[in-house]
C-alpha cells in the first residue's frame, strides 16, 4: 500500500470515529472525482453539484458501512450512480404527474394562489425556522443566511467568508443537518 492510500484509510478510520477533519480531507481527496462523474452522467452543473453533495452527505452518515475490501472512491462513485438514478426516477414520477393532472391546469392556478390563512402558516413556519436557526453557532447561521436568504452561489459564499469553496460546502452540509436534528427535536 503507498504512502497516498494509507493515507485515506488512515482518515477513514478517523471519520468512523466522528473525526470532522477527516470528513474534511476525505470530501477534498474526493470531491472533484464525485462531481466530474456526476457532471458527465449528468451534463448539468447545478444537479452534479448537488448530487455531490448528497453523495459525501449520504457517504460520511454510512461511513460505518464502508468496507476497506473497496476502493473509498468506488464506494462514493456507487453511492453517487445510486443517487442520481433515484433522482431520475423521481423526475420521471413528477413529469406523468404532472401530464395527468394537465387537464386541471387552470384549475390548479386558481387554487394555487395562498388564502389568508396559508399566508400566516407560511409565515409563522418562516418564524419558527429563523428560530431554529439562532440555535446554529454564528458561523452555521451566516452560511446559512447567504445561501437561503440571499441567494449566493458557493463561490460568491467564499469570496465573501474568504473561505475555499469546500469548505462552504461542507459548512452548509453540516449546518443543514444540525438544523434538521434541532427540528427533529421538537
Amino acid at each position: 500500500m503507498n504512502k497516498i492510500e494509507q493515507s485515506i484509510q488512515e482518515n477513514i478510520k478517523k471519520a468512523i470515529d466522528g473525526n470532522q477533519i477527516a470528513f474534511s480531507i476525505l470530501l477534498d481527496t474526493f470531491w472533484n472525482d464525485v462531481y466530474g462523474f456526476q457532471l458527465t452522467r449528468t451534463k448539468n452543473e447545478n444537479d452534479a453539484e448537488d448530487i455531490t453533495i448528497r453523495t459525501f452527505s449520504k457517504a460520511f452518515d454510512k461511513i460505518n458501512s464502508y468496507d476497506d475490501a473497496y476502493e473509498f472512491k468506488t464506494w462514493l462513485i456507487t453511492i453517487s450512480k445510486n443517487l442520481h438514478v433515484d433522482l431520475i426516477r423521481k423526475r420521471k414520477r413528477s413529469l406523468l404527474d404532472e401530464m395527468d393532472n394537465h387537464g386541471d391546469a387552470v384549475k390548479k392556478v386558481l387554487d394555487e394562489t395562498p388564502s389568508v390563512e396559508d399566508q400566516l402558516i407560511i409565515e409563522q413556519n418562516l418564524a419558527n425556522l429563523l428560530q431554529d436557526i439562532k440555535k446554529l453557532k454564528p458561523h452555521y447561521q451566516k452560511v446559512i443566511n447567504l445561501r437561503y436568504f440571499n441567494e449566493l452561489s458557493y463561490a460568491e459564499i467564499a469570496k465573501e467568508l474568504n473561505e475555499p469553496v469546500n469548505n462552504i460546502k461542507v459548512k452548509l452540509l453540516r449546518a443543514k443537518k444540525l438544523l434538521a436534528e434541532i427540528i427533529k427535536k421538537k
